[in-house]
């Protein structure tokens, strides 16, 4: 059973999500917060932010967090503050893509609607995509199709099927990859990897 919190100074929005969410299968509402500061890790593994003024305090929260907007330039700098996992929908998004996206959330991947996910992963200004020449160690091919996998978002196990390997062998690639990247977690190696020009969207 995963737990959420939502997170939104809205009361109104907060009991409508809770409502959404109350009958879905693997997901319990544990609570609700006005402010980042107000969630209770201990008890939360995705925290949903339904409101893009809640984002303040973001950088000291140690769960995986959803956001809801359209306005995606809202969230980018969010991003980069070291979440150890994040997705972004659409604040339309329904009760199933939701449902979806916190499932994986919890999973430590990163998830989002395809038109706001892309804005996202656009080359930052003045980054040109450099390859991994510029890394000390290159990726080997293998270990950019492990790269390039993680970006679709698929986990550990479904790369093993896509690729024909063992899910070892795909824990051996990714501790390889950070190394190689300099990272410590699937969302900024995706990032490193975006930058450099690595993974093709």
């Amino acid at each position: 059973m995963i737990h959420v919190t939502i997170v939104s100074p809205n009361h109104a929005l907060r009991v409508g999500l809770r409502e959404m969410l109350a009958d879905r299968p693997g997901i319990r509402v544990v609570g609700e917060a006005a402010r980042i500061a107000d969630v209770n890790e201990r008890e939360t593994e995705v925290a949903i932010l339904a409101s893009v003024s809640s984002v303040q305090g973001i950088e000291n929260l140690n769960v995986g967090v959803l956001f809801l907007t359209d306005d995606i330039d809202s969230v980018r700098a969010s991003l980069s503050s070291g979440i150890r996992a994040w997705g972004v929908l659409s604040a339309e998004a329904g009760a199933e893509e939701m449902s979806a996206a916190i499932l994986a959330v919890a999973e430590g991947l990163w998830v989002g609607a395809p038109g706001l996910v892309e804005g996202l992963m656009r080359l930052p200004k003045g980054r040109d995509g450099l390859g991994d020449e510029s890394l000390p160690e290159t990726l080997t091919a293998r270990e950019k199709e492990v790269l390039q996998n993680m970006a679709g978002g698929l986990a550990n196990k479904q790369i093993a099927l896509q690729l024909g390997i063992s899910e070892h062998t795909v824990k051996f690639h990714l501790s390889a990859l950070y190394a190689k990247l300099g990272v410590a977690s699937r969302t900024e190696a995706v990032k490193r990897g975006i930058e450099l020009g690595l993974i093709s969207l």
